[in-house]
């Protein structure tokens, strides 16, 4: 598939995404214990909802999935592969692949897979480091020491004054 081609194919299921109604279950808004649950099929033989009147509620359809050349894509549109060490970026390539990162991980084995597919030029969906901490720029200790002496300073100016 083209550049070009799946490009207008992630347009197109950006847009049907924001049509497409919230497939809520039937009386969840009536009743509590039914809020988080998610969509069930309507089984009762009066139901509204199963005998898609216009009244009901909109069930899922064919009509409402995306573009089956890119089905499974990320928004991004490379292909979403789970990586729980090393090996499994052998034989991925950054052009088709992006990967994200299992949350089991702890710190020391993100850290070396980060740098590693960094390296190959892969796309990472979830370092693990917010946007603010990967900006962020790297302040050396005798700045921060140095600006604690300062507050310290005008900590004690204010309660000399106070005192006076």
């Amino acid at each position: 598939m083209e550049l070009h081609e799946k490009k207008r194919l992630l347009r197109i299921r950006a847009t049907k995404r924001k049509r497409n109604p919230s497939f809520a279950r039937y009386e969840s808004w009536r009743y509590k214990k039914l809020k988080k649950s998610g969509w069930r099929k309507q089984r009762g033989i009066d139901n509204k909802t199963r005998r898609k009147m216009k009244m009901g509620v909109k069930s899922p359809e064919p009509g409402y999935r995306s573009p089956k050349k890119i089905r499974g894509l990320h928004p991004s549109g490379l292909e979403d592969i789970l990586v729980i060490n090393m090996k499994d970026l052998e034989n991925l390539t950054p052009e088709k692949h992006g990967i994200r990162i299992s949350a089991r991980l702890g710190a020391r084995k993100r850290i070396k897979i980060v740098e590693h597919a960094q390296d190959l030029g892969f796309k990472i969906f979830n370092t693990g480091y917010s946007k603010e901490e990967l900006f962020e720029p790297e302040i050396d200790e005798e700045e921060v020491e140095e600006e604690e002496e300062e507050k310290k300073k005008k900590d004690s100016k204010k309660k000399s004054k106070e005192k006076k």
